[in-house]
């Protein structure tokens, strides 16, 4: 068991640092460079050219390891098939945008229709075949659980869309994506080991991936993980926590992503509604600190304190 989850973190943080001397040249010469926003925190300008879509490193990462085990732990399978799902909408996002040129990307009707089939895949699987029940865990009421009967797969949809754009919204920040989700996944795998689910080689898998990404991403990145790592990150954290029979957890492990879409959603509608007025200096809220002077990397320490703080607390609620 232990040299199982040794060997998961390992084998990923080892591919991952590997290959990321091999695949950031090759994004380079792709030309798959980032473009910042104008209207952005100018310091964010001088990012621009730096290769995207990093996120490839973290999925063939994670894929590596998981195959190694898939075989003693077939319950990997639903969440590496979501991680990779939304992976591919992500990656098509981003090729789009940086090899063919096209600023937008996917459309907003064709990201929302991956989204939903990788998301009704996932649904059908755990409607049929999953040995796990829809009932969540309440967090600090020990042993009890709350099964929402026919509402159950419209909020399967729900929580895996809405963490998978929280997740995507987050990735801004050199490493803020990156540090948030690895303690989210440390999260899962202690709670996979504690409650011997049999998903621990992914979770663990993704903590070796993001570890080894960490490195050509902290500031000032070699490397951004783009809709592709971001995407496939929230897709992730939601299949882990159906998985664990956790998705109420999200809501505490995940509050940076929470906080990151509402930020959005408030900004958006406020600024509609007293026709051209704001908030927050500017959304997605990470970028609200940073015009109030706060440097990237004190964001990024930050946010990732909280979600450490935040995890501990989930343990606790459990």
């Amino acid at each position: 068991m232990s040299h199982t989850v040794i060997m998961s973190v390992a084998i990923a943080f080892a591919v991952s640092v590997i290959l990321g001397p091999v695949i950031i040249p090759f994004l380079r010469k792709l030309k798959v460079g980032q473009t910042e926003r104008d209207d952005g925190p100018k310091s964010h300008l001088k990012k621009s050219g730096t290769p995207t879509m990093g996120g490839i490193l973290i999925l063939i990462s994670m894929t590596a390891t998981s195959v190694i085990f898939i075989k003693d732990y077939p319950k990997i399978m639903p969440i590496l098939f979501v991680t990779l799902g939304f992976g591919l909408i992500g990656f098509l996002d981003d090729y789009i945008k940086v090899v063919l040129h096209r600023s937008m990307g996917l459309r907003a009707w064709q990201k929302m229709l991956g989204q939903i089939l990788v998301t009704g895949v996932f649904a059908y699987y755990m409607v049929n075949y999953a040995e796990v029940s829809f009932a969540m865990k309440i967090p600090f009421v020990p042993g009890k659980y709350v099964d929402w009967g026919v509402l159950n797969v419209p909020i399967l949809f729900f929580v895996v869309i809405a963490t998978v754009n929280g997740a995507n919204f987050t990735d801004g920040l050199d490493g803020l994506a990156s540090s948030v989700t690895v303690m989210i996944a440390t999260f899962f795998t202690a709670v996979a080991i504690g409650t011997a689910s049999g998903i621990e080689p992914v979770t663990c898998a993704v903590v070796g991936a993001l570890l080894g990404f960490l490195l050509f991403n902290v500031y000032p990145a070699s490397v951004f993980m783009g809709d592709t790592g971001s995407l496939a990150l929230g897709g992730f954290v939601a299949s882990a926590a159906y998985m664990l029979q956790m998705p109420i957890f999200i809501l505490i492990v995940g509050l940076v992503y929470l906080v990151e879409v509402l930020s959005v959603i408030i900004q958006v509608t406020y600024f509609k509604k007293t026709g051209g007025k704001r908030i927050f200096k500017m959304a997605p809220i990470h970028h609200h600190f940073e015009l109030c002077g706060w440097s990237e990397t004190r964001v990024v320490a930050v946010f990732s304190i909280v979600t450490a703080i935040l995890c501990l607390i989930a343990l606790m609620a459990i």
